[in-house]
């Protein structure tokens, strides 16, 4: 049984397959966020976009430099309208939905991230996104060198020395290990650590159904990782895809380490049993 992998009715995701780096994060996101909304219409959360992004424009011909742009972005988004994080929001998946963070005002780090990015630049402001170990945030170059923006409190601003403590004081990494991550991150790395943190919540809460969608997009994004190809068998069976599950198993078997062969055998078996009752 063959399992699709194309993604033909997502363009923008369909980029990052072919490694085009011309990627509208904006519209990936969206387009990850359809997985767990089938019906979600686009067109409210870009015009909505593109209203904070007027409202900022409108006012960043008053600001003197760059932190001042910063400030204003944090006070029509954080401020005016409310975005902001919290600890629940880690166990819901809607938080990794920007139409629900902009609905709901309520975001983890990197969905909240991508919307102070998306309407950044749609109002002219160079931002960028920054996968740092523990902590998502944005960055842009400034005539003081480098700021940081911590979307997931409400925009709080950080110049490269305060924002390397802190990122050190999260982590535990020296400010040499960190140093690399603090640059922009590729739309390729960012869209693979919001599907990672979807996957590991969903695994956890055992929502199979949500977690295949994400597993899909992870193992055609890593087309040759074994260990991607293995999950993606695994959450096969348990959100009830025996048949694609048993080829998908099979043909791990043929490469599974000594310790991964007992467990998958066991799947299989299951996997097969669960087939021939369907019929």
């Amino acid at each position: 049984m063959t399992i699709d992998l194309e993604f033909h009715n997502d363009p923008e995701f369909r980029k990052l397959l072919t490694r085009n780096p011309d990627v509208d994060l904006t519209l990936v996101a969206l387009e990850l966020a359809r997985d767990g909304q089938p019906r979600l219409d686009f067109s409210h959360t870009l015009d909505w976009i593109s209203r904070r992004a007027d409202e900022v424009r409108s006012h960043l011909t008053r600001t003197r430099n760059e932190r001042a742009m910063l400030r204003e972005l944090a006070k029509c988004l954080s401020g005016t309208h409310g975005l902001h994080g919290d600890k629940e929001a880690f166990l819901r998946s809607e938080s990794s939905y920007i139409n629900r963070v902009i609905e709901t005002g309520v975001g983890i780090p990197i969905s909240l991230s991508l919307v102070y990015v998306a309407v950044a630049q749609r109002a002219g402001v160079e931002l960028e996104g920054v996968a740092a170990p523990m902590h998502f945030l944005t960055r842009l170059e400034s005539v003081e060198g480098p700021l940081f923006v911590d979307a997931f409190h409400q925009g709080e601003v950080l110049n490269y020395d305060e924002c390397c403590t802190w990122i050190q004081s999260l982590s535990g990494l020296s400010s040499d290990e960190i140093e690399n991550s603090l640059e922009p991150a590729r739309p390729r790395d960012i869209v693979i650590r919001m599907l990672n943190n979807l996957k590991a919540l969903q695994v956890k809460q055992e929502k199979w159904d949500q977690a295949w969608h994400v597993q899909r997009r992870l193992a055609a994004l890593h087309p040759g990782a074994y260990e991607q190809r293995r999950d993606l068998a695994v959450i096969a069976l348990k959100s009830n895809h025996p048949g694609i599950a048993v080829d998908l198993l099979e043909n791990c078997l043929k490469s599974c380490s000594p310790q991964d062969r007992p467990i998958l055998q066991g799947h299989l078996l299951a996997a097969e049993r669960l087939l021939a009752d369907m019929n």
